[in-house]
């Protein structure tokens, strides 16, 4: 690669951030880091109607939480600026007004209501090549009419005039090459009324300016790729186009269709990267962040949705996915969103890692549920006691509220069909003598078993409710794991307080 590497993540601020669209940033983000060049954040705001008020902040808070901050963008400026589109509109027109003049583009003074009444008359109506001149626009119009339409600011677009019955093709760095023929392709719009920039003029002109190398983005814009190609050609800048990449695109768990919004509201998972909150409804669509995910097994998850390093391997930090990214690893078909799968890796994340790493979310998510944290070192105790059974990080409060706080109330139905007076007696006499026996797990549990033996019982009668006592219901680590940690005074008085419960 001769020119050093320049690539782009270019959203709309429209609202929330699909994990699709995170996906698009962090193989940018990868493939620049393996090529030591530079991750650009360009905010496309030229589509003032879908515009909403928040969203950019919000892509960039989620590009920080994944890790993936770019080098460039907005509010970290380089030499290549602005970085919002619409701070760039000024000089869109004068690059449409170029291809006019090349005879590239023509003006189009069609009405809405003119575009309207040709959709109802005509089927599946193009503005292209078979009905341009039938239109009210600069190509059927005299000059003298154009100039006239010009001078009384007459609302109109820019349309780029696609050529007929030619082929247009390119390398695509995953797919090969794509062709495409003129004669299926419409006259997009390049410039509206407003005098914004459309996306299709707005990318060409952004990613000369900005001199990107490497264009990478979905799959769904592959269609629109003979409008760019045409558009680098006839602005002379060909020898400098970007390379192109559309990425595979991230399905539906069947299989059949690209993964919406709709779909996780159907079947209850996230699939935007963070909470989005609708500024005009107060709507709140739930991010994987705040499901519980670490940011590290999100883009762990995300890079292995359409790619692979040949391996067998499936954790990766994001230091070990710089360093083996390839694009040639990235597939051309579609990747079916799991997320048992997604919630497999964040259990795994979990898993490993540190308690002094986990303690700040763990505090703050039981502070959200009433429960105070005054010991950091007994907390990190208790994550490192209990993090290999939390799939979520929410899972923490449920799985360590007990540790903080005694039990409200008892799993009783588990308990009450086989208490007796026997067992209240044997658990009096266990917390009597817990002082001497409850120095580690091991020996907690001989004397349990002994004084269980002595007494007549068979350790298992006695086990789930001793469990119960402590934690409330049927859950947690090892019984005697948890009294160690509760300490001898703690644990008697858990045991006197359910005896008495469960014998009322």
């Amino acid at each position: 690669m001769d020119k050093k590497v320049r690539v782009r993540f270019a959203p709309s601020p429209t609202g929330g951030l699909h994990l699709g669209g995170v996906r698009t940033a962090l193989f940018n983000y990868l493939f620049a880091r393996k090529h030591n060049g530079t991750f650009v954040l360009r905010v496309e705001d030229t589509d003032q109607n879908r515009f909403v008020e928040g969203a950019e902040q919000y892509i960039a808070d989620c590009l920080n939480w994944c890790g993936i901050t770019p080098d460039e963008s907005p509010v970290n400026p380089g030499i290549y600026g602005p970085y919002r589109q619409s701070e760039r509109k000024p000089g869109y027109r004068k690059f449409a007004e170029q291809l006019i003049h090349d005879g590239y583009a023509y003006y189009a003074f069609d009405t809405p209501e003119d575009l309207e009444a040709k959709r109802k008359e005509i089927p599946n109506f193009q503005y292209g090549q078979a009905s341009r001149m039938d239109m009210r626009n600069s190509l059927t119009l005299t000059i003298n009419e154009v100039e006239e339409l010009l001078a009384a600011k007459t609302p109109h677009v820019i349309r780029i005039k696609v050529p007929e019955n030619e082929n247009v093709h390119f390398n695509d760095l995953i797919r090969g090459d794509v062709s495409f023929e003129t004669s299926l392709v419409d006259d997009k719009v390049l410039l509206k009324a407003d005098g914004m920039p459309t996306y299709h003029l707005a990318v060409v002109v952004d990613d000369k300016a900005m001199e990107i190398t490497h264009a990478f983005r979905g799959e769904e814009w592959l269609p629109s790729a003979p409008i760019h190609i045409l558009l680098w050609k006839y602005l002379g800048w060909e020898s400098e186009m970007p390379q192109w990449a559309h990425l595979p695109l991230i399905l539906k768990p069947d299989g059949h269709g690209k993964l919406s919004k709709r779909d996780g509201d159907r079947l209850g998972f996230p699939v935007y990267a963070m909470n989005w909150t609708d500024p005009k409804t107060g709507d709140v669509t739930k991010g994987f962040k705040e499901m519980g995910f670490l940011p590290e097994a999100f883009i762990n998850m995300l890079a292995l949705l359409g790619w692979n390093d040949g391996t067998e391997q499936e954790i990766f930090s994001l230091a070990e996915l710089e360093e083996k990214f390839s694009i040639e690893r990235i597939s051309k078909a579609g990747a079916k969103f799991d997320f048992e799968k997604a919630k497999w890796y964040n259990h795994e994340w979990i898993k490993n890692a540190s308690a002094d790493k986990l303690q700040s979310t763990v505090k703050q998510l039981l502070a959200e549920n009433n429960i105070e944290v005054k010991d950091n070192t007994f907390l990190n105790t208790v994550i490192d006691l209990i993090k290999d059974r939390c799939t979520l990080l929410t899972d923490f409060v449920a799985q360590s509220s007990y540790f903080f706080t005694s039990p409200a109330t008892y799993d009783e139905a588990a308990v009450k069909p086989k208490w007796t007076e026997e067992k209240a007696a044997f658990f009096t006499a266990y917390a009597e003598g817990l002082n001497q026996n409850l120095s580690d797990a091991t020996s907690a549990e001989l004397a349990f078993k002994a004084l269980a033996e002595e007494k007549g019982f068979k350790p298992g009668e006695l086990m789930l409710p001793f469990r119960i006592m402590l934690v409330g219901g049927k859950f947690g680590p090892g019984v005697f794991d948890i009294a160690v940690l509760f300490g001898a005074g703690e644990t008697k008085n858990r045991i006197e307080k359910a005896i008495t419960v469960f014998n009322s």
